[in-house]
């Protein structure tokens, strides 16, 4: 079973301070840890500005997918 450092619940930040506070958190993370997000629709604009900013430092993996829960793993390599 998969241990998460950090757990983040997006829908508890305003706006403005969801995604740089899961970059933020992936920063804290040290190489081989892994965090959760828990999401209210699907995060897949927070997966491209991954793939965009720390590109071949993450891995991500869907946990949960909707309707009204999305739960994704990202991990730091």
């Amino acid at each position: 079973m998969q241990t998460y450092v950090k757990v983040i619940n997006v829908p508890d930040f305003p706006p403005r301070e969801k995604h740089p506070t899961i970059f933020n958190g992936f920063d804290e993370l040290a190489s081989g840890e892994t965090m959760m997000i828990v999401n209210d629709h699907d995060p897949r604009p927070l997966l491209y500005q991954f793939m965009m900013e720390r590109p071949e430092q993450f891995s991500w993996e869907y946990l949960e997918e909707g309707p009204e829960t999305w739960k994704v793993s990202i991990s730091k390599k």
